[in-house]
């Protein structure tokens, strides 16, 4: 069965977290969250239910910073902040530790933002090989087009669960990854902890 890593980001939108877990805890889907610990209002009421999948390797968190905001060029003592705060919450709403892991704020990087989350521990940077392009409010069709382009193996998908589009497609896209043969497995799982992950495909974050 060949692998494929589906990847949730921010996570501002009530509903479309809850669906997420819900999904989770239904199907069994192994998934991946980047959650930002400003949008704690619509992921804590779910940590609960998501702290036993992670406990079992059903999910994995990795840390997104608190914020989301752009970090290149913000210095060392920002970069510590957004991370050791985010990485604070995710251990006290998820029972779960990122570090290493993390994707920086809308896939903005360089050198020496990289280097500082590294000398943080934080040596796993992680982008994305294909998107739902749903950063912002898509049709269903459009999200649908952007799957069949992203599903493919050894793939890191992009996701958000920012807005509600993705509410009615979870069993067509699991159709779509059946019909494929593509397992989901967690970042972890596919990547097996080796280096920075630095390819980003179409669908950026905003």
């Amino acid at each position: 069965m060949n692998r494929i890593a589906l990847t949730v980001d921010d996570g501002y939108c009530v509903d479309c977290v809850a669906a997420y877990t819900d999904f989770a805890v239904r199907t069994g889907i192994c998934l991946t969250f980047s959650p930002n610990g400003v949008y704690g209002p619509a992921w804590e009421p779910c940590g609960a239910a998501l702290a036993p999948l992670v406990e079992r390797g059903q999910l994995q968190i990795i840390n997104h910073t608190f914020t989301h905001q752009g970090l290149v060029g913000a210095g060392t003592s920002m970069v510590r902040d957004e991370l050791e705060r985010n990485e604070a919450w995710i251990g006290t709403t998820f029972r779960a530790v990122a570090r290493p892991w993390w994707r920086p704020p809308y896939g903005q990087y360089d050198d020496s933002l990289a280097d500082d989350a590294a000398t943080l521990g934080y040596d796993r940077l992680v982008m994305w090989s294909g998107s739902y392009a749903d950063a912002q409010l898509v049709t269903p069709e459009f999200l649908l087009a952007q799957a069949s382009d992203a599903f493919r193996p050894g793939g890191i998908v992009l996701g958000h669960a920012n807005h509600p589009t993705v509410l009615g497609l979870f069993g067509p896209l699991v159709e779509m990854l059946h019909q494929r043969g593509l397992q989901p497995v967690t970042l972890r799982a596919l990547l097996d902890g080796h280096g920075r992950v630095r390819e980003q495909g179409p669908g950026g974050e905003r």
